[in-house]
């Protein structure tokens, strides 16, 4: 994977990147010099895979919550839809 850097300093990180490592519009990125490479590292690991479980009520398989205020944002959504086609 290649990306350009622009007049400036930016840089657009591939899809492929961002959808391997969970990244959304918004993460913070930790950049450190490694000799003469540039690693950027999420400042929040991302979170683990989603668990589904089968709903008691309805029978359907939903995504188990780790805790009872976790929130899906529309981001998250399109983040996870950037690939589909």
């Amino acid at each position: 994977m290649t990306t350009t850097l622009s007049s400036k300093g930016q840089v657009v990180l591939p899809r492929l990147a961002r959808t391997k490592l969970g990244l959304i519009p918004g993460t913070k990125l930790r950049c450190e010099v490694h000799g003469d490479s540039i690693v950027l590292k999420p400042e929040i690991p991302r979170p683990r895979a989603t668990q589904l479980v089968v709903d008691k009520l309805t029978g359907l398989r939903v995504a188990k919550r780790s805790s009872p205020d976790a929130t899906v944002t529309s981001e998250m959504v399109k983040a996870l839809l950037s690939d589909f086609p």
